[in-house]
């Protein structure tokens, strides 16, 4: 070495152009892209301790990790809320029995009341009287008779469908909650269905039961069909889907105290189908009508018949005490029955959650 030449400075090891000052100290960093590794693995956050040598340690993911999750990789999947399934629906069938078994004797002297008197074989007030009376001197008889089997199947087709729909959509919207009760279209479609076939057949029996003696009952027409299916629908649009959605607003502008005494879905429950017979009163009485006073067919000799202001005359003459007589009816077939029919399913289905 010559002299005057500077003597060269001892490296100890190899030191990168783009060193930090903390590495030419002899101190190792960490990437802060090894942080962001770590959040997205779900890992523990990195701990580094400077050790002799200027080492790091740090913690290992855990087992428990999936590949799928460190890979950032998700999964969904659709349930359905099947649990005690079997259950639900036996409480949607003891529902719907309570409710028909209860609302079936005085339903089934009101209609054979309301036969009897169209067909001229008894007053409404002596029909009643006698059906009463058979009520009570003998009630196996009456339950086991078959105007109470065909109300009892009536109304409790009816429940049941109402009812096991309700389960049907809690199960596939996995709703946690097997009380639950809708009020869309579905329910309302599947219920008048039910009603209105139900209904046709209990009537076609009830005029062969009671009707006039020795007298072929004649065939209801198209027009009468349809008119007492309107009729049947706006009942059950106003016992099935009105409640639900009247009951929580009624409850809003209930004080506390009247509260304590009966519930707002309660009011509505029994409120809606009364209040709806003003208004599917008239499509009942106009539907009679065609049928008793049929309009004649052209080029067979028969009668034109009555036109629409006839008509319209006679239902309004009609009207009010039409209205009366079917709230009567309708009332505890949908008020008293359905109030039943939500409290009993309500229950039950509470106890299995």
């Amino acid at each position: 070495m010559k002299e005057g030449t500077p003597a060269p400075v001892p490296v100890q090891g190899p030191v990168s152009a783009a060193a930090s000052p903390l590495e030419t100290a002899g101190l190792k960093t960490t990437s802060p892209h090894s942080h962001l590794a770590g959040l997205a693995t779900q890992t523990q956050k990195t701990r580094a301790a400077l050790l002799g040598g200027g080492e790091i340690v740090e913690t290992k993911p855990t087992a428990s990790i999936s590949k799928a999750a460190a890979e950032g990789i998700t999964t969904t999947s659709t349930k359905w809320n099947t649990k005690n399934i079997g259950l639900r629906l036996g409480a949607d069938l003891v529902s719907a029995a309570s409710a028909a078994v209860l609302v079936a004797p005085v339903i089934s002297i009101i209609d054979r009341s309301i036969m009897e008197n169209a067909s001229g074989a008894a007053s409404i007030g002596t029909s009643l009287r006698r059906s009463l009376r058979s009520l009570l001197l003998s009630p196996r008889a009456t339950i086991l008779s078959r105007p109470f089997g065909l109300i009892f199947l009536l109304y409790g087709g009816t429940y049941l469908t109402a009812n096991t729909l309700d389960t049907a959509v809690g199960t596939l919207n996995n709703n946690p909650n097997p009380a639950h009760v809708t009020s869309g279209s579905s329910k309302f479609f599947a219920s008048s269905a039910a009603n209105i076939g139900l209904c046709i057949y209990k009537d076609q029996v009830f005029v062969r039961l009671f009707g006039p003696p020795g007298a072929t009952p004649r065939p209801v027409g198209l027009p009468s069909y349809l008119l007492f299916a309107v009729r049947d629908c706006m009942t059950i649009f106003a016992s099935f889907n009105v409640p639900p959605l009247l009951g929580p607003v009624l409850t809003e502008k209930m004080g506390e105290r009247a509260q304590k005494w009966v519930s707002g879905q309660t009011m509505a429950q029994f409120a809606a189908p009364a209040v709806v017979q003003l208004f599917s009163t008239p499509v009942h009485l106009l539907g009679l009508d065609m049928y008793n006073r049929p309009s004649g067919a052209i080029g067979q000799g028969e009668q034109k018949g009555p036109s629409w202001g006839e008509r319209w005359t006679l239902v309004r003459k009609n009207w009010a005490v039409s209205v009366a007589a079917r709230i009567c009816r309708i009332v505890p077939a949908f008020g008293v029955g359905g109030v039943v029919n939500m409290k009993v399913r309500k229950g039950l289905m509470e106890r299995l959650s």
